[in-house]
């Protein structure tokens, strides 16, 4: 968290640094006007840069995970980002608009709108580029009414998931729009400087995604075809266990790591947690499915074996690569999906004894089955199990983890499982000593 925390404000510090630097007379403002003329150049520059930046992520850019600690952090930032540029967007408007709303109710006198930058050279086509304000205007308006409505879906979890996907593609169309809001309406004379040079770059990397986007290219280039051979239903933890068979393409995958699916049903892919080791000389992947939402439901009674499904990945870094040997991990429910993929790698090494793990699988109830063979792996792992269950235990807290792990304070922490569960442990620890970098979490939010 504290990696995407520093790209977000990092990014939103340079942008307005930069347009600060090219735009000093903002400090001697005399007229409301020109405070206006400042106020919407601004936010209409921070929200195109925003927008651009929410594009590229768009594109789930792998090289990105290393920075940010993989793509369920990338989205979050996505997330963040769309909140924030939600709102300076309707400020902007809001400062474009409000101005002529009073004037028009005679509130304030009505002033002569002028660009306020160096306007000498390029004339020509200086001209051209305020010869379309009125254009860019109109279109810029309508355009911003639709990217409102559709971050708004976004944000409104009961909104079918199916629908949140396909709607939100539009977003990368309105986006296109804005592209030339922004290039005819942005300041003529910062073009020329930082700020300027900046824009332009996001404007055409933002462009570039939106159309990946919208021509279905993203992620076109980790895809490979695969086919379900095997499927077994678990009722007393409402969950499908799903085998797939990649085709040859496939590049294998880390334990912890998750793939986007989607099972030719005319959803867009899904992401799912891969509950199971690679092994080049058995080569398929595992998935546990538990119905959550309203697609996840769905999935028992339209999944066959032998059907089609189309693998994208993988992605993430939640991978138990980071920290010290001493590992305590912690699953909450379904989140037990990369620990059971660690469980068979680790089970299957015999240097697993370097590493000294205590592993809590905490859930409301179990499958007999699959714990047997949670417990058969963790036996061969060397890995300690607790196994936890709410209505007989109560709820798992950190002082119980203390109380059983004397050196706690040495490990790394490995969570998945609901966020409020994950960050009640994570202010315990962190309050009793235990380094924030050391508790690692996946955010398995993708809306």
């Amino acid at each position: 968290m504290k990696n995407i925390s520093l790209i977000y404000a990092g990014f939103l510090s340079v942008v307005t640094l930069l347009w600060l630097a090219a735009n000093p007379g903002l400090f001697e403002v005399a007229e409301f006007i020109q405070l206006r003329n400042f106020m919407v150049q601004y936010f209409g520059t921070l929200s195109i840069a925003i927008m651009s930046l929410i594009m590229i992520l768009a594109t789930r850019p792998v090289w990105l995970e290393d920075y940010t600690g993989g793509l369920d952090k990338t989205y979050r930032l996505h997330k963040w980002l769309g909140i924030t540029v939600l709102v300076t967007s309707v400020i902007h408007w809001l400062w474009s608009n409000g101005p002529k709303w009073a004037s028009a109710l005679g509130l304030i006198e009505g002033g002569r709108r002028r660009s306020h930058g160096d306007q000498t050279g390029f004339s020509q086509l200086q001209g051209f580029f305020a010869g379309q304000r009125g254009f860019a205007e109109g279109i810029g308006e309508w355009a911003f009414y639709v990217a409102v409505a559709l971050m708004i879906i976004a944000l409104i979890k009961w909104f079918p998931y199916r629908w949140f996907a396909k709607t939100h593609t539009f977003i990368a169309g309105a986006y296109l729009v804005l592209v030339v809001h922004a290039m005819f309406l942005f300041e003529f004379g910062n073009w020329i400087s930082p700020i300027g040079i900046v824009t332009a770059v996001l404007l055409v990397a933002g462009t570039i995604s939106a159309c990946l986007v919208l021509a279905g290219r993203v992620g076109r280039n980790r895809q490979v075809a695969g086919k379900i051979v095997n499927l077994v239903r678990l009722p007393d933890i409402d969950t499908m266990q799903i085998t797939i068979m990649p085709e040859a393409g496939w590049q294998g995958h880390k334990a912890g790591q998750f793939v986007c699916i989607a099972f030719g049903d005319g959803e867009r892919p899904h992401p799912f947690t891969i509950s199971s080791h690679w092994n080049p000389e058995f080569p398929q992947i595992t998935l546990l499915v538990k119905a959550l939402g309203d697609y996840t439901q769905t999935l028992p009674d339209n999944l066959r074996v032998g059907g089609d499904v189309r693998l994208e990945g993988p992605y993430g870094r939640f991978t138990f690569e980071q920290g010290n040997d001493r590992q305590v991990w912690i699953a909450g429910g379904i989140g037990l999906t990369p620990f059971l993929a660690k469980l068979e790698e680790l089970a299957l090494k015999p240097a697993a004894g370097e590493q000294k793990i205590d592993f809590y699988q905490v859930a409301p109830s179990e499958d007999a089955t699959l714990m047997d063979r949670i417990r058969q792996l963790a036996d061969k792992a060397g890995v300690v199990l607790h196994v936890w269950r709410d209505d007989v235990d109560g709820l798992l807290k950190a002082d119980r983890v203390r109380a059983d792990i004397p050196d706690w304070h040495a490990a790394s922490f490995w969570f998945c499982g609901p966020q409020p569960f994950a960050a009640a442990l994570k202010r315990d620890l962190v309050r009793q000593g235990l380094p924030a970098k050391s508790f690692h979490t996946e955010l398995f939010e993708f809306r």
